[in-house]
């Protein structure tokens, strides 16, 4: 199980958006999640926020316990916070859908204990696929970067 310290932090915004009740609907089916889920003792308990431009932002805060290399966090991980982002952005959107492709790029090494601000925002809608973009910043550096391409959900749990 990971402690507090791999956990993000909700963090509220002058900016956000109040989540509607589809988006709390979205997030309780997604409740065993490792990135999101608040029904899974080892999430990273991921939370984002909607921004009136439609985007989200989210905060996240590392542990070495999260580490690839001494002192970096695992490229994994960073995937999975660029990947969470999307899929929020499209719970904002009442979208459920399930990744189809994830192109990540990893700009600059990110410190695994640093305090990282996660954004995402939807580019392109067409019937049951949407492409959605998303990025990791450390203050105003950005660090990695991903597109991916996700498909609604034919059948939900």
């Amino acid at each position: 199980m990971l402690g507090k310290s791999a956990a993000a932090k909700q963090v509220e915004s002058p900016n956000a958006v109040r989540e509607g009740p589809s988006y709390a609907a979205h997030r309780k089916s997604h409740c065993h999640c490792i990135a999101c889920g608040n029904a899974n003792p080892a999430s990273l308990r991921l939370y984002f926020d909607l921004r009136p431009d439609g985007s989200v932002a989210g905060t996240f805060k590392g542990s070495s316990l999260l580490q690839g290399y001494p002192g970096i966090l695992h490229g994994g991980i960073i995937s999975s916070l660029l990947d969470a982002a999307m899929t929020h952005c499209l719970f904002h959107h009442s979208i459920e859908a399930v990744t189809g492709e994830l192109i990540v790029r990893f700009l600059h090494p990110v410190p695994c204990n640093a305090q990282l601000h996660i954004r995402a925002r939807l580019i392109e809608s067409r019937s049951i696929l949407h492409r959605l973009e998303s990025e990791v910043l450390h203050g105003n550096k950005k660090l990695a970067k991903a597109t991916a391409r996700f498909m609604e959900r034919s059948n939900p749990y």
